[in-house]
């Protein structure tokens, strides 16, 4: 916004800075000056305003306030004081109704009559010129120079022009019409507000005159206008009717209800004195809520705390009387504070401590580091295992994916999940995210299916949610290996599991109800329970070559899925550390036929119970099943690690060991140590 200096320098008897200076001034302790231009006898400044300080600052005497306080020099208020003519009557004229108190606060009128239309003088016609404004005569130029010296708009009307002599402000009716000033034609609707006279609309309210009720070369009765309308309002009806002007600018930021009567006193009493006018009697004034200064109770030590610096008390009083800020009830380091009500921007102790800051000079306020308690976030411990667990798949091999959590209608034909059974998106973004996956394996297929023609071997994992009726979330960790890797996706497993500190693991043949068996989505024999402390807590089986198909899948595929807020529950921290023996170990092999239908950890469990301490290991390398085992049976080749703390085992205890083992095996009818 521009601003005139000569006009800046009518305010003050001591001689201003030069506009340069006055500049810098601004710009360290107000609003930045974007550049100092000289035009004719004068110099113009444009000064970037602060949106917030709209309401005291888009006029001539804002910015000489503040230059006052930065100055420390006083400032002149411009003569307001107007001749009024008794045998005169502003009711004789016109009347005011305001329909609604909201979108119009305060309406103020005045009326000057005998006025003799022509220029402005010269002085006025300059600043005017300056600031960017086109002169047209004296009335309409007075109401600009007013607007621009005190922030408030004003409009001038034809008081001979006004229909029934009534000033009525209201909401325009849909459909009317109206010509403004620059006899440009409007729609109008009931979201603008207008001034309309006893007929029709005069003007839109807040933005721009009509052209009906203009001034003119035989205006002789001039209704001066100062109203305060609704921001909110002013700016929807400038919007829609894409009219920008002086006037909406200024209302759309606030403005003070008080501001109207300075203002139309202020033009009234330059009508009178250029013009030659008589100013009737009285003011017609609708001011049903009348808005009083605000009180803000700062405190000294807070201001010292927020500002880092301790300002004196007598500098603090010194800077809020310059900002034209009365003091009251001063006491145990704190005052009361009445703000001015053109200070729309002042509502809190912060706001009071920021004008403090500026004024003193936020340069004087040495850099200092805050002194602050750093304290450490909460421990998640549910995000700790969550990384602790992906981590150590990434040790093994495996890639983490994200995937999204729906499912297209064929992936659930698939798998055979009917749609009662799942939930249904109400606006799916696409048919292939129709309903929120039941299972993380549809879409951990579509991966390998994606890669297959890439990677000979992959090994993916993701952690993730699954959704189920009514409402059910659940968390499971999943993953999938490709080829005949049953055994070894049981190792990893095994692996995860250990690392996390649960040991108490084992495999249970997975019993398929008849409905699974239908669905054919895993192979019986391969196929596991996983089973924590007795509780199954989740699942790993080979997916059927029917699945696959679907898929265009030519690999086998091993998937595992773990429920991992239950798995939770039986992770552990502790780690029990057990010294790596200096003592060289010995590896035997044994071979035991056995009926398809024994587990393994039978084996297992007779193996590490007879070898006691000296079995540091057992591992099962190889089950075999064909044509040249008897009917019925398969073969469990096991590697025997044997290895003692404290000293070298000798090959004859190592032998009565295994031959013990042997015996023991064979005892059970139905089990052959084969050699």
């Amino acid at each position: 916004m521009v601003f005139s200096y000569n006009w800046l320098q009518s305010f003050f008897q001591k001689k201003l800075p030069r506009p340069e200076k006055l500049a810098e001034l601004l710009t360290m302790y107000s609003f930045e000056v974007s550049e100092v231009k000289k035009t004719s006898n004068d110099f113009v400044l444009d000064i970037d305003v602060l949106p917030n300080r709209a309401s005291d600052c888009f006029s001539h005497l804002g910015i000489a306030r503040e230059c006052g306080i930065l100055l420390n020099s006083k400032f002149q208020i411009p003569n307001s004081e107007l001749v009024e003519d008794k045998n005169l009557k502003v009711k004789d004229f016109v009347s005011v109704e305001v329909k609604n108190k909201m979108a119009c606060p305060r309406y103020t009128a005045r009326i000057v009559t005998d006025v003799k239309i022509g220029p402005s003088p010269k002085w006025i016609r300059e600043r005017l010129k300056v600031c960017g404004l086109r002169p047209i005569n004296n009335i309409v130029d007075i109401a600009n120079y007013v607007m621009l010296e005190t922030g408030q708009p004003l409009h001038a009307f034809d008081g001979d022009k006004i229909e029934g002599k009534r000033i009525i402000v209201r909401f325009a009716k849909n459909r009317e019409k109206i010509i403004t000033l620059d006899e440009e034609k409007y729609d109008l609707n009931e979201n603008i507000l207008v001034i309309a006279d006893a007929k029709k609309p005069v003007a839109i309210a807040g933005i721009k005159g009509g052209k009906i009720p203009e001034i003119d070369k035989k205006t002789k009765v001039v209704i001066l206008e100062s109203a305060n309308f609704n921001p909110r309002i002013i700016r929807r009806g400038s919007k829609k009717l894409d009219l920008k002007t002086d006037a909406s600018w200024r209302f759309e930021h606030g403005i003070s209800p008080n501001l109207t009567e300075i203002a139309i006193n202020r033009a009234a009493y330059l009508i009178q004195k250029i013009a030659n006018a008589r100013a009737a009697k009285g003011i017609i004034d609708f001011y049903p809520k009348k808005v009083l200064p605000k009180r803000v109770r700062l405190d000294l030590d807070y201001a010292e705390r927020l500002l880092g610096v301790k300002i004196p008390a007598a500098e603090i009083k010194n800077i809020l009387k310059g900002l034209n800020f009365q003091l009251i009830d001063f006491r145990n380091q704190s005052m009361m504070v009445k703000v001015p009500t053109r200070r729309l921007d002042i509502s809190l102790p912060e706001d009071l401590i920021e004008e403090i800051g500026r004024i003193y000079g936020y340069q004087k306020i040495k850099a200092a580091f805050p002194t602050v308690t750093l304290i450490p976030p909460k421990r998640n411990i549910n995000l700790f295992w969550e990384e602790m667990t992906k981590n150590i798949l990434k040790e093994a091999g495996f890639t983490e994916v994200y995937n999204y959590s729906f499912i297209s209608e064929n992936d659930a034909k698939v798998f055979g999940w009917h749609s009662q059974a799942i939930i249904e998106l109400e606006n799916p973004l696409s048919k292939e995210q129709k309903y929120l996956r039941p299972s993380l394996v549809p879409n951990l297929l579509k991966n390998v299916q994606k890669n297959q023609n890439y990677y000979d071997e992959i090994k993916i994992f993701e952690l993730g949610k699954i959704f189920e009726k009514p409402k059910k979330e659940k968390r499971i960790l999943a993953g999938i290996l490709t080829g005949d890797m049953f055994y070894q996706t049981k190792g990893v497993i095994d692996l995860l599991l250990n690392k996390l500190g649960i040991s108490d693991v084992y495999y249970k043949e997975f019993k398929l109800t008849n409905e699974e068996i239908k669905k054919n989505w895993w192979y019986p024999k391969k196929s596991a329970d996983i089973i924590i402390n007795g509780e199954r807590i989740g699942f790993l089986g080979e997916v059927t070559s029917k699945i696959l198909a679907e898929f265009k899948i030519n690999l086998k595929v091993v998937y595992f899925a773990v429920r991992f807020d239950e798995l939770s529950k039986f992770v552990s921290e502790e780690t029990i550390y057990q010294p790596i023996s200096r003592f060289p170990a010995a590896v035997r092999d044994l071979a035991v036929l056995v009926p398809r239908g024994t587990k393994v950890v039978e084996v297992l469990n007779k193996i590490n119970t007879l070898g006691g301490s000296l079995i540091r290991d057992v591992d099962l390398f190889d089950i075999y099943e064909g044509e040249e085992l008897p009917r019925g049976k398969k073969n469990l080749a096991f590697h025997l690690i044997y290895q003692a703390e404290g000293r070298t085992l000798k090959s004859e205890e190592i032998d009565e060991i295994h031959q013990k083992i042997i015996k023991a095996l064979e005892k059970n009818p139905n089990w052959q140590v084969r050699k």
